[in-house]
C-alpha cells in the first residue's frame, strides 16, 4: 500500500473470496459519464487500494471488480474529509469499516430496510389492533428525521432525504398502504439534483418502481408501461442527458429480458426524441434497428445469389420461395464460437426433411477476411451465401443491429421474424418444439 502523505486520503480495502478478484478500477461518477481516475492490482489476501491527492474532488466514486463494469461495482462516496476502508463480498455487498459518512448512509439505508421489514410482518399477521401499525409508522418517522439531522452538511443528506418513503400518520389498510407507497413513491427523488444523478441511486430507484410496482389489474405489459410513463413524468425536469441515461439503461433492461414491445415502447414515446433532440445519431440507429428485427416485423430485405436450373440469378430475401422457414445467421469467418456453431447448424439442417429450413448465412467479414470467408463457405454448399462486406459497418450488418456473432433469426415461409435464437443450442430446441 502507498504511504499517505500531507494532503491525501486512500480508500482501501479488502475482497473476499480474494482469489475471485485481480484488479479494482476507481471512476468519479458525473451526471452523464464516469470519469476514470486509476487502477490498481488486488493482492493474494485480496487487498487493494487508491491513494486520492489533494486534487481529488468530493463526489460519489465508483469501484469496479469485473467485467462487464456496469454489473459489477458499487459505489462510495468521498467528502475530501477522510480515509475510506471497506470489506467486499459478492454475495453480502459492501461494507464499511472506516468512514463516518458511507458507515451512516449504510446504517440509514438497514434501520429503513428493519421498518419495512416489520411493516410487511405486520401486515402478513392481518392483527385488527392497529396500534403497533401506528407505533412502526411513528418510529419510521422519527428515524427519518433523526438521520436527516445527524447528516447536515453531508453527501449522505442528499440520499437520505431523496430515499424518504411514505410514512402514513394514521394506521392503513395493506390495500390503501400499497396504493399510497405508489402514489408519493417519487415525492422527495430530485432528478435534477446532481449528486444523486452522480450515481447510481436515480437508476435503482427507476428499477424498483418499473419492476416492483405492479397492478393487479393490469397485465405485465400494460404494468410496465404505466409504470415508464410515471418514472418519466418524475424526471421530467432533468437534463436529456440524464433522461437519456436512464431510459437508456431501462431500454437496455427490457432488451435483455427480451421484452420486446415493453423496449419498443420506451424507444417511441420517449428514447428516440430525446436521441434526435442531443443528435445522438448513435443511439437513434441502434433504436431503430432494434425496431426493425423486433419479432412480428418483416425481415429488411436484402439482395442474395441463388442458384436455379444451373443459373446464378439475384433475388431479394423476400422473393425466396423455397423452404416453409427460413435460418438467418450473421456469422464471421474468423469468430470462434461461429467456427463452433456454424457446423453444428449443418448438422442439424441436414437432419431436416427437405424444403422444411433453408439457411441463409450472412458473412460480416472485414476486407482482410474476405479470402477466408471464400473458403470457408465451401464447406456449406446447402447455404445461401452472403457476403456483408465491411463487418460491423456493412450496410446488412447495421440494418439488423448486428453486434456479435453468431446472431440468429427464424423466419417464417413470408419471411416475418418469428424468433430470435441465442445460440444453435436455441434454435434446435425452436425446431424441436414447432414440431410437437
Amino acid at each position: 500500500m502507498p504511504v499517505l502523505m500531507f494532503g491525501q486520503h486512500s480508500i482501501k480495502g479488502t475482497f473476499t473470496p480474494a482469489q475471485d478478484y485481480n484488479v479494482a478500477l476507481l471512476y468519479k461518477v458525473t451526471p452523464t459519464i464516469s470519469e476514470y481516475i486509476t487502477s490498481t492490482e488486488v493482492n493474494s489476501e485480496g487487498k487493494f487500494g487508491f491513494l486520492l491527492d489533494s486534487t481529488a474532488t468530493k463526489g460519489v466514486y465508483r469501484v469496479v471488480y469485473a467485467i462487464p463494469q456496469e454489473d459489477f461495482n458499487f459505489d462510495v462516496i468521498y467528502n475530501g474529509k477522510e480515509d475510506i476502508e471497506l470489506k467486499f463480498n459478492s454475495e453480502t455487498g459492501v461494507k464499511f469499516t472506516k468512514s463516518a459518512e458511507n458507515k451512516m448512509l449504510t446504517s440509514y439505508q438497514n434501520s429503513m430496510s428493519a421498518v419495512v421489514h416489520s411493516i410487511s410482518n405486520y401486515y402478513a399477521s392481518e392483527k385488527k389492533d392497529t396500534t403497533a401499525l401506528k407505533g412502526i409508522f411513528k418510529a419510521q418517522g422519527q428515524a427519518q428525521l433523526s438521520y436527516e439531522k445527524a447528516a447536515s452538511g453531508t453527501l449522505a443528506l442528499h440520499f437520505i432525504k431523496a430515499n424518504k418513503p411514505y410514512i402514513p400518520t394514521k394506521a392503513l389498510s395493506a390495500q390503501n398502504y400499497i396504493a399510497k407507497l405508489k402514489t408519493h413513491y417519487f415525492d422527495y427523488v430530485d432528478f435534477t439534483n446532481p449528486i444523486l444523478q452522480s450515481s447510481s441511486f436515480l437508476e435503482e430507484k427507476m428499477l424498483n418502481y418499473v419492476f416492483g410496482m405492479t397492478s393487479k389489474d393490469l397485465n405485465e405489459i400494460d404494468n410496465y408501461k404505466a409504470n415508464i410513463d410515471v418514472v418519466y413524468k418524475a424526471m421530467a425536469k432533468a437534463p436529456n442527458e440524464v433522461k437519456r441515461m436512464l431510459l437508456l439503461d431501462l431500454w437496455q433492461e427490457m432488451v435483455d429480458l427480451k421484452q420486446e414491445k415493453t423496449a419498443n415502447y420506451i424507444s417511441d414515446k420517449y428514447l428516440h426524441d430525446i436521441g434526435l433532440a442531443l443528435e445522438d445519431r448513435e443511439l437513434v440507429n441502434a433504436l431503430n434497428a432494434y425496431k426493425r428485427v423486433s419479432l412480428g416485423n418483416m425481415a429488411p430485405d436484402f439482395e442474395l445469389s441463388v442458384t436455379e436450373n444451373g443459373k446464378k440469378i439475384n433475388k431479394k430475401l423476400s422473393q425466396l420461395n423455397v423452404a416453409k422457414q427460413y435460418i438467418l445467421v450473421f456469422w464471421n469467418s474468423s469468430c470462434s464460437h461461429c467456427l463452433d456453431e456454424i457446423p453444428q447448424l449443418k448438422t442439424f439442417a441436414n437432419t431436416l426433411e427437405k424444403g422444411e429450413v433453408k439457411v441463409v448465412a450472412v458473412g460480416l467479414e472485414a476486407d482482410e477476411e474476405i479470402e477466408a470467408w471464400k473458403k470457408e463457405i465451401k464447406k456449406y454448399p446447402e447455404f445461401i451465401h452472403v457476403l456483408g462486406s465491411g463487418k460491423w459497418g456493412s450496410k446488412i450488418g447495421k440494418t439488423y443491429g448486428i453486434v456479435e456473432t453468431p446472431t440468429y433469426f427464424i423466419l417464417n415461409a413470408q419471411k416475418v421474424i418469428v424468433n430470435k435464437p441465442e445460440d444453435i443450442d436455441e434454435v434446435v430446441a425452436f425446431f424441436e418444439l414447432d414440431d410437437e
